[in-house]
Order: structure tokens, then sequence, then C-alpha cells
């Protein structure tokens, strides 16, 4: 679980892992006795909202500046403007679909709603019932059908980016 924890935390701040993938696998393992569902839960939402506060963080406290740098190290200066333009136009509704609609862009809408300067509880509500969301989706599908984990992930990775594609 403190894997599971750190490994979302830093994922949800913005570096990529496979974290789909971990969650499925996380509910297929609470499915089979060897983790508690709830703690599956709690701990992976947790995790990603403490990520997502990192963003928050940055873009509040961080500058414009410091935003441009760490978005050309991460080759993100187009998904930092399409994620401004997102959080413009659908504001708190898009912190909460950014969480487990659209995640690619939920780093991106963390760091630009800091730069909005949204109120840190407006943004930890909408966030937190996002991941909760997300989190939920992932392990629950693992949880209930952890005899097929590995074709699961497989189609839940292909869908995130179908899901990316159309919203684009």
């Amino acid at each position: 679980l403190p894997v599971y924890f750190l490994v979302l935390t830093i994922s949800s701040a913005g570096v990529p892992f496979p974290i789909t993938v971990m969650m499925i696998v996380a509910g297929a393992f609470a499915a089979e006795g060897d983790l508690k569902l709830w703690q599956v839960v709690t701990v992976g939402t947790a995790g990603a909202v403490a990520g997502d506060n990192i963003g928050y963080a940055l873009g509040r406290f961080g500058g414009e500046k410091m935003l441009d740098r760490l978005g050309e190290r991460l080759g993100g200066p187009a998904k930092l403007a399409k994620a401004r333009e997102f959080a413009d136009r659908w504001g708190g509704v898009g912190i909460f679909l950014s969480r487990w609609l659209i995640t690619p862009l939920g780093p991106w809408i963390s760091i630009t709603s800091g730069l909005a300067k949204i109120s840190w509880p407006r943004f930890l509500l909408w966030d937190i019932a996002g991941e909760l969301l997300w989190v939920l989706i992932y392990v629950s599908l693992g949880y209930y059908f952890s005899e097929y984990v590995q074709t699961i992930s497989g189609i839940a990775g292909d869908l995130s980016w179908a899901l990316v594609g159309l919203a684009a």
C-alpha cells in the first residue's frame, strides 16, 4: 500500500506511470484477499489527491516562469496551453472530469487551477470527487474481473487514449 500511494502521488503530479494498470491489479489483489478493498480505494484516492495538490501548489506558488521551464522540460507547453483553455471553459467541472474521464490532462489542470487562483477548498472538493470516482472505476474493474486483469488493463489503457482523442 505505501508503494501504491507513492506511485499514485508521483503519477498524479505529472510523472507518467502505468497507474491504470496498477489500480486494476490492486483491485485484483483485494478480490484475492491480499489487500482490503476499502484500503485500496482510500490509499489510492489519497495518493492521487496528494499528487494533484503538488501540481496545484506549483501553479499557485511557483509562478509563470517556473511553469514555463517545467513545461519545456516535460514537453508540455502545448499540453499546458490546452489545459488552461479547458480549465477556463469548464471550471470546477473541468477539474472533476480531468480526474477520471480525461486523465492525461489531470496534472496540467492541477497546475492551471493553481495559476488561475481557483480557491484551494473548491479545487480540493472537485479533485476528491473526481479522483474517488477514478479510483473506484479501475479498482472495481480489477476487483470484479480479477480473472481477466491482463485483458482489462489493455482495454482500459486503449480506452483512456481513445477518450483523449475524442475530447481533442
